[in-house]
């Protein structure tokens, strides 16, 4: 991680220096490339299509979430419990730039589906995005993640609703766990997750993680 932190912080000094030359943005853009394909891939895998389940899918994330999500890793304000050993560092050295490219990069990348699981959970999964669950107090998923769960861009001054399919199912139960004891403090989510049980979790997740394109 330290020889990473050295390698990104170096690809960002480069950076600085061509954009004096150089278009701000066409430099930052090519230098995110450098980053995200040297540096992030090591975590997030080749154009975004992490490996273990511990990191998620970046491939065709949506950028703006993208960009907020960074922000919020270089400021220390985004509560997870891994933030402090991966992201907080790595984006320290970010500046509104690179942080753009990156999320430009990632979000061009090609997704697709995840590992198909349990039939019924599936089924019980996609029941719960399309339809919610009222008699719990839960509103269904795409109306603010899209009706594929390819995320939405939000309206001008409003932010983004991230992809999610495709997604790992550790990796979106974590953030639902996450939401659900406030751990990341995000008041939409807190109340969408509060009514979720853990079985309702595994079966959103496991229709979620099979959705393609």
């Amino acid at each position: 991680m330290k020889s990473s932190l050295v390698s990104l912080g170096g690809a960002i000094l480069l950076a600085v220096g061509a954009a004096h030359a150089e278009d701000i943005d066409a430099a930052s853009r090519a230098v995110a490339e450098r980053i995200a394909i040297g540096t992030c891939a090591t975590c997030h895998g080749p154009q975004g299509h992490s490996y273990s389940p511990k990191f998620p899918v970046l491939a065709g994330q949506q950028a703006g979430y993208l960009v907020s999500q960074l922000q919020g890793f270089k400021a220390q304000t985004r509560g997870d419990a891994d933030a402090l050993g991966y992201m907080w560092g790595m984006a320290a050295p970010l500046d509104e730039g690179l942080m753009a490219g990156l999320a430009d990069y990632y979000s061009r990348q090609t997704p697709r589906a995840g590992p198909v699981g349990d039939p019924n959970l599936i089924a019980r999964g996609k029941d719960i995005y399309q339809n919610g669950d009222s008699a719990h107090g839960i509103p269904p998923c795409g109306a603010c993640h899209g009706p594929q769960a390819a995320g939405t861009p939000g309206a001008a001054g409003a932010g983004s609703f991230p992809r999610l399919a495709g997604q790992h199912v550790q990796y979106l139960m974590k953030q639902l766990r996450s939401f659900q004891n406030n751990m990341r403090n995000v008041a939409v989510m807190h109340g969408v997750a509060a009514g979720l049980q853990l079985g309702d979790m595994q079966a959103v997740s496991t229709y979620l993680q099979s959705l393609g394109p």
